[in-house]
């Protein structure tokens, strides 16, 4: 700053003297009623150098008032960015529970169709490996569960509890390898054993030449104790038939979407 100055001393002198010049003059002009020859020229050759000053002020006042305006700008911007990422936080929430009112609707509907006592629970965890197809359900012991009984939402089967501690229990999923039920089909009365293939479930012990085609609707028979009859295992999806065998080899896609239980109804009684 000190250099700029050093640099350009004569010009600002020049200007400083005339502005005071100007300056003078201008408060003997009010005093006196004409305006002498000399003090018209030196007006005549000032006011350039004052409209040029005059300029420069009001551009600078207009790209302070500019600047100001930005900030201003910016500020509301960031203000207004905060309250839309609140209003879709809240949004998100709102879904969340109206997605889950459906849910738990539904669930509160298969409840009042079922003539047994019923406990509505919530999963909390899931089995992460692949050995196992188990959940674990916020109810246990304290809430009058115990191992052995069926398990389902409105969709259909999910499995039965085959561990409970005093708060929790663990479910083993239709799906899993070592989970088998009694079934039957629903159309044809066709009678099989329904286990688990990970993703798939099989219909074991369906003779050759019971009718069973693809699109037919499996449900729970009622034998073996753990689930009542007429509860859905899901549907006939691929049937594969041999003249030598005895059996026929029927996949059975569940009619549970397993990877996203969320919350499930235990049923307090289990089949005849």
């Amino acid at each position: 700053m000190l250099e700029l100055i050093r640099k350009y001393r004569t010009p600002l002198l020049v200007v400083c003297l005339v502005m005071t010049a100007l300056l003078i003059y201008s408060s003997r002009l009010r005093k006196q009623p004409e305006t002498t020859l000399f003090e018209k020229a030196i007006l005549q050759l000032a006011s350039p150098m004052q409209r040029g000053f005059d300029t420069s002020t009001s551009n600078i006042s207009n790209l302070w008032q500019h600047y100001l305006w930005l900030i201003d700008t910016s500020q509301e911007n960031d203000r207004l960015l905060g309250e839309n990422r609140q209003l879709r936080n809240k949004l998100d929430q709102v879904r969340e529970i109206q997605l889950e009112n459906q849910r738990l609707s539904a669930l509160l509907a298969l409840r009042e169709q079922l003539d047994i006592p019923t406990l509505p629970a919530r999963v909390i965890a899931e089995d992460a490996t692949s050995l196992f197809q188990t959940v674990i359900i916020d109810r246990g012991l304290e809430d009058g569960l115990h191992e052995g009984l069926p398990v389902m939402v409105p969709e259909g089967v999910v499995g039965r509890i085959i561990r409970c501690s005093a708060r929790q229990s663990r479910v083993l999923l239709a799906t899993d390898a070592s989970s088998a039920m009694a079934v039957l089909v629903q159309r044809s009365r066709a009678r099989g054993i329904c286990r688990g293939r990970g993703q798939s479930l099989t219909l074991d012990f369906a003779l050759a030449k019971e009718d069973i085609v693809t699109g037919d609707r499996i449900i729970t028979s009622g034998n073996g104790g753990i689930f009542p009859k007429g509860l859905t295992v899901g549907n006939v999806s691929l049937i594969q038939t041999n003249e030598l065998d005895l059996f026929q080899s029927v996949v059975v896609t569940p009619a549970v979407n397993f990877s996203r239980l969320e919350e499930v109804l235990v049923l307090l009684e289990n089949g005849p």
